[in-house]
Parts: C-alpha cells; sequence; structure tokens
C-alpha cells in the first residue's frame, strides 16, 4: 500500500505505507516532514511495521529522537498498530506511551478508526 493522505474532519493526516525502509533516524522524520508539507499535512500516521524493535527500547533513544522532529516542527504523530508486544516486563514503555496520549503532538493508536476518532475528541 503507498503513501495515504486521509482528511479527517480538519486535520489532513499524511499515513506512510506500512511497507518500506525502517524509520530510526532523525534524518528519516525530517525527510517524512518534508513529504507531507507537500501535502499540506500537519499529523502523520505511521504504521508499527516502519519503526523497527529499537523504537520501542526507549534506552536506545531511537523513539525520542525521532519523535522530537515532529515536534520541533509542529507536526503531530500517531504511531498505529498493537504495541502490546513491545511491553515486556517493564514500566518504561507503558509509561511512555501513557504520557504521550494526554499531550496533543503524539498518540499511540491501534487503527486508523482509533485516531480518527481521537481527532474527532480533540476538534
Amino acid at each position: 500500500m503507498p503513501d495515504q493522505l486521509h482528511e479527517f474532519f480538519v486535520v489532513r493526516v499524511f499515513e506512510c505505507a506500512s511497507d518500506g525502509l525502517l524509520l530510526r533516524t532523525p534524518q528519516d522524520a525530517v525527510d517524512l516532514i518534508g513529504l507531507a508539507a507537500k501535502h499540506k499535512a500537519s499529523l502523520f500516521a505511521i504504521p508499527i511495521a516502519r519503526l523497527g524493535d529499537d523504537f520501542f527500547r526507549l534506552e536506545t533513544r531511537v523513539a525520542g529522537e525521532f519523535l522530537q522532529k515532529f515536534v520541533t516542527y509542529g507536526f503531530g504523530v500517531a504511531i498505529v498498530g498493537n504495541i502490546s508486544g513491545y511491553f515486556g516486563d517493564g514500566r518504561a514503555l507503558k509509561s511512555f506511551i501513557a504520557e504521550s496520549n494526554r499531550g496533543r503532538h503524539i498518540w499511540f493508536v491501534e487503527s486508523l478508526d482509533e485516531l480518527r476518532s481521537r481527532i474527532e475528541a480533540a476538534s
């Protein structure tokens, strides 16, 4: 499936294709931002299949460095998919997700339908 654009209420969402190279570095985030800016999107939907295991191990700092670029440039990002398999025994990832989901810039959702509902509730 190629990248897609969605209009959820007043928010234009750039959905990254589920296949493709892993998104791991701050430069990967900047490249995505440049691509989505051409389409006037303000929020990204990134499937977990594009992130890799290091993203979900917070001690690697991959998630923080990658996500910070979106926040710095004023974009929202939703990580889409079931991440329960990444929790393991630690609480750090669960805490990070819970804290992110309380905010307005970074969300972890199971599906695009859940993302649409969150956008509707925030509008």
